[in-house]
């Protein structure tokens, strides 16, 4: 098939042609409450820097704003800034609750969709609804915070605020000339029903990188004037902003309002807000000479009822010391072909027999994730000791959170799980969002796997960073799944890719034998895993009694990871022997891990299911029966090895022949027979095709995972039958939550405990494949349970998939399941087809929960439009 010109455009940034991703969507939408710029004694993020200090203190590692983009070193920042007239303050930032703000956890209040992206950002488009009654900023804490967990979250929609359509629908569109010259429309309309007046403040910066006291740091400098801001730096040279119409240009400093922060001198009268006091207070707080680090040009437009109008910007570096930037037929024609090239693209990309909502959804996931690389700077050991130019830490600090990953830093573009409440890395979501990424740009899919394997991020023990709050947390080893998956994807031929991902896996794996598998008995513990209040008690802290939680979740991740550290050598070995030894490695390993679940009681005889026990001091074993995803996760850890296979790896076949006749392996590893083009092939799996089916009797059950969107984390059952263990004088109970959780065991708005989730999702649903894959039509399976229909495997994962994707588009009614009761979003004709991807959805209804931008994992439901059967 014949390639269009993004792809080009790809290899050239691949290659280092041409350095199309230097600029990019990459400033986040929210850099206050994070953990970099936090410099609190004991942590407090969100209290440290809130979102009313955002406007008037300079970041320290990463800046923000609305619809903006930067350079890939963030040494520059684009965004949008918006008054309506009558708010307290300019529309900077998006706002939202904190984690102690939200009844359930942190959480967004504002609507905006990320509608379109290629790889290298050529092409993107982003959309934001700004209400033009005054933003009920109190209300909406207020109002949340009287709410207990018990009741839903108050939105902004909730408040009235967009009666009568009284919103603008603001759509910035961008496109690339060449990789350092933008084009970019802002289209204001004004939906509501009379005449409005809108500020639009198209506003260019310089991140502050001077004032921290570091060697080799000048001030970079701008210069505005009616219709133009230009800036000055060593690194850059000449960047250019030029806008349409001459509006007058408004220049202050990125720097701290100390004053209003602290009661204290500052270091300008024209600080980071100055802009904002100049406009809401007609405060002398913009440099009237026209000079400074942050500009913006002010236009001011007036739009009746139904109107809408378009402002046309150019962004670029230049040269040349005094021309200016095309705003005529150039400006016009970019803007189209590079639209008509992004169509181009995924035509090539989406199948001509998905539907056309199945298209919009794909398009759309696609783009959030796109959207969601962000420039992410952190330097731990500077963090912790903190700036020449600044006043120390508390000393409590540096024995605090993350003070043991003094090694890592970070100064790179990271797929982020959510552009506003995960503005920071996760690794496993990173792993899962490769794999979608990989289906338009496998190397960007590449760079992220290896970038957290680098000796900059992994710890020099092997682990691999969780996430900024606490980087030492375990995530679930997916790195290698997520590896073989974007190998695969890009064709199986980058054996180099792979074999520096296995070389840094190893030790990782050898971190988790020696730090997860206390008894050494080949059972393994780990925590929480992500997997947020999904037990009776929080398995990240300590347990309410003396003893070791030994996981089932555990056990089965690390099956899986063996096994595909398994895939990885022998496909290493089919060109470089030296694997070999490797792959009997890993073959064993597995047979070890697999074995050890049922000797050591993880399974569950009489209820056919794995569950996490406690062993504890005497000996004694307590299971806990909870009946959850972590019961069904060692589904995953299964794989094939052909016959051809192990004809050219004689060491591994002998190996496999050798603990094939040793009877505590055989369940195993015995599985063996035709495959459907009549070769043969041998099962390795975690669970033998007795068990299998009788966990799919209760995976497939509607009355315990099977819901109508998907397998939910926890069984309907537990919600007549909560479990309930006693220990230490208390008792912990897991009941069957569908939606937001009612407990903060972990994770704040974040709950295991019967919603259905997209990661775990896609791994049963890969899993299902391939059993059916070694099977073929001869095993069947009942579908759902109790419907007196068996099937085959192939045909359930489809069934799965359509399911999940389902939540998507609109029903036979026009609903998409993601908007539940909310008729607003479900009917109005301007909110209806804005599609977000929310962090997880409701166990019975499908309604979407937690981030709602979180594109990021939630993005497979992309790979599984891609790759659906038609």
């Amino acid at each position: 098939m014949s390639h269009g010109v993004e792809h080009l455009r790809l290899a050239q940034a691949d290659s280092g042609e041409q350095p199309w991703r230097a600029w990019g969507p990459y400033l986040a939408e929210r850099a206050w409450g994070t953990v970099r710029e936090d410099y609190s004694e004991h942590g407090t993020a969100w209290d440290y820097l809130p979102h009313d200090h955002a406007r008037s203190r300079a970041y320290r590692w990463n800046d923000d704003g609305m619809g903006g983009i930067c350079d890939e070193r963030q040494t520059f920042c684009f965004a949008l800034a918006l008054w309506n007239g009558v708010d307290p303050i300019l529309k900077e930032r998006m706002f939202g609750l904190g984690g102690d703000g939200g009844n359930h956890g942190e959480d967004a209040k504002e609507y905006w969709w990320y509608q379109d992206s290629t790889p290298t950002h050529s092409w993107m488009s982003w959309r934001y609804h700004y209400p033009q009654r005054e933003f009920p900023y109190d209300e909406l804490v207020r109002v949340n915070g009287q709410r207990s967990r018990e009741e839903s979250e108050y939105e902004l929609v909730d408040t009235g605020v967009f009666d009568e359509d009284r919103y603008w629908a603001v759509t910035v569109d961008y496109a690339k000339a060449t990789p350092r010259d933008m084009c970019i429309a802002v289209m204001i309309a004004n939906r509501g029903p009379a005449a409005a007046t809108l500020h639009v403040l198209p506003t260019l910066w310089f991140r502050n990188t001077w004032s921290w006291g570091l060697p080799n740091r000048p001030k970079p400098s701008l210069a505005g004037r009616p219709g133009r801001l230009e800036g000055t730096h060593r690194t850059l040279g000449r960047l250019l902003l030029e806008g349409q119409d001459a509006p007058p240009a408004l220049v202050c400093d990125n720097e701290t309002n100390a004053q209003r922060l602290w009661g204290q001198p500052g270091t300008t009268m024209y600080p980071k807000d100055g802009i904002n006091d100049h406009l809401i207070a007609d405060a002398p707080t913009v440099n009237p000479a026209g000079v400074g680090t942050k500009g913006s040009l002010h236009y001011v437009l007036t739009l009746g009822p139904g109107e809408s109008h378009t402002i046309r910007l150019r962004l670029a570096q230049s040269e040349d010391g005094a021309g200016g930037l095309d705003l005529g037929v150039d400006w016009e024609s970019v803007m189209r072909l590079r639209k008509a090239e992004a169509d181009e693209f995924f035509a090539e990309i989406i199948p001509a027999a998905a539907t056309p909502d199945e298209a919009a959804v794909a398009r759309q996931g696609i783009a959030g994730l796109m959207w969601g690389k962000q420039f992410y700077h952190f330097d731990v050991k500077q963090w912790l000791t903190g700036d020449p130019g600044s006043a120390p830490p508390p000393p409590g600090r540096r024995y605090g959170r993350n003070n043991a990953w003094r090694h890592m830093n970070s100064f790179d573009v990271i797929s982020m799980p959510d552009s506003w409440e995960y503005p920071w890395y996760a690794a496993w979501d990173l792993a899962f969002h490769c794999v979608s990424i990989s289906r338009v740009d496998p190397g960007f899919a590449k760079q992220q796997l290896l970038l957290l394997l680098r000796e900059w991020y992994m710890h020099p023990n092997g682990q691999i960073p969780a996430y900024e709050w606490a980087f030492g947390d375990v995530n679930p080893p997916v790195h290698a799944w997520a590896a073989l998956r974007v190998f695969e994807i890009d064709g199986g031929r980058d054996f180099d890719f792979l074999g520096r991902v296995m070389h840094k896996l190893l030790l990782n794996f050898t971190w988790w034998v020696n730090r997860k598998d206390i008894g050494g008995n080949n059972v393994f513990e780990g925590g929480f895993l992500g997997l947020d209040n999904v037990g009776p008690f929080d398995r990240s802290a300590a347990l309410p009694v003396a003893g070791v939680l030994e996981q089932s979740d555990g056990t089965g991740w690390m099956a899986m990871y063996a096994l595909n550290l398994l895939d990885m050598a022998v496909c290493l070995a089919l060109n470089d022997r030296t694997y070999v030894d490797m792959a009997t490695k890993f073959f064993e390993h597995f047979a070890y891990i697999a074995e050890a679940a049922y000797q050591q009681g993880l399974w569950d005889e009489e209820d056919s299911f794995f569950y996490d026990q406690l062993r504890l001091p005497d000996g004694h074993k307590l299971p806990l029966k909870v009946r959850s995803i972590v019961g069904l996760l060692p589904l995953a850890a299964t794989t094939r090895l052909t016959a051809a296979t192990l004809s050219r790896l004689p060491e591994l076949a002998n190996r496999l022949r050798w603990l094939r006749y040793s009877q505590e392996y055989a369940d195993v590893i015995s599985a063996r027979r035709l495959s459907a083009e009549g070769r043969q092939q041998r099962l390795l799996s975690m669970v033998g095709q007795d068990q299998l089916l009788r966990i799919l009797a209760r995976m497939l059950d509607p009355e315990e995972f099977l819901s109508p969107y998907g397998i939910r984390t926890l069984s309907r059952a537990h919600l007549e039958k909560p479990f309930t263990v006693s220990l230490g004088g208390s008792d912990f109970t897991v009941g069957y939550e569908p939606a937001e959780s009612t407990s903060g065991l972990f994770g704040g708005n974040s709950n295991w405990r019967g919603p259905v989730w997209m990661p775990v999702n896609y791994l049963l649903i890969e899993a299902l494949r391939e059993y059916a894959a070694f099977f073929g039509d001869d095993l069947l399976a009942e579908y759902p349970t109790g419907s007196q229909k068996k099937i085959p495997l192939a045909r359930i994962a489809d069934d799965l998939s359509r399911r999940l994707i389902s939540l998507f588009v609109p029903d036979e009614d026009g609903h998409r399941p993601i908007y539940g009761a909310n008729e607003f979003l479900q009917k109005h004709p301007d909110w209806k087809d804005l599609i977000v991807f929310p962090e997880y959805f409701h166990g019975d209804n499908g309604a979407g929960l937690g981030a709602w931008h979180q594109t990021g994992w939630t993005a497979l439901i992309v790979d599984l439009i891609l790759t659906l059967p038609r």
